[in-house]
């Protein structure tokens, strides 16, 4: 079944994958860079960011809430793929659309011990509406332009050996040389 996901009027994701060594079922759907919309969120301290912010790094952006129990499951594996694989060239960027703002998403990492993540928010959920979602969590895959390359809809294991490798070989086949 071939998936398709609209965001901002522009497909992003069509039925085949951009490479053609990538495996057959990929954990994640990737394809030819596409414009990304401009998203707005905020840190912790209630600065306003954007992807922009990240220019120059690949981006995991997740779309999930404190409240959704999948989002456990996948807040814990992005933390940890943060840990061991975040860095100079790649983040990961958990949007929160919780309406609490703050305090519920630090509960939530004091109560999961997430550690590696930093706190990204967006309490008005303009994010849902922005890429055009029906479902959290949701994580795109941001290449260092600026430029969707992958999306995962629903819960993934990302620290897995599968998804760190599949990562891995996408990043590498979009770096510049």
């Amino acid at each position: 079944m071939a998936l398709s996901v609209v965001v901002a009027g522009t497909s992003i994701v069509g039925a085949r994958a951009a490479s053609t060594a990538i495996p057959a079922h990929p954990p994640l759907q990737s394809f030819a860079p596409k414009p990304f919309p401009a998203l707005k969120f905020m840190d912790q301290a209630g600065r306003p960011l954007s992807l922009a912010s990240f220019h120059g790094r690949f981006v995991l952006l997740s779309i999930w809430a404190t409240w959704y129990v999948p989002c456990q499951k996948d807040m814990i594996t992005l933390d940890r793929l943060q840990a061991e694989r975040g860095g100079p060239h790649f983040v990961i960027v958990p949007v929160s659309i919780d309406t609490g703002g703050l305090a519920p998403v630090q509960d939530f990492y004091a109560r999961f011990k997430i550690q590696h993540l930093g706190i990204y928010l967006d309490p008005n959920g303009s994010a849902m509406q922005t890429l055009n979602l029906q479902t959290i969590p949701a994580a795109f895959l941001i290449d260092p332009a600026g430029e969707a390359i992958g999306l995962k809809s629903g819960v993934a294991t990302w620290d897995s050996p599968r998804m760190v490798k599949f990562l891995t070989h996408v990043m590498s086949s979009k770096s510049p040389t």
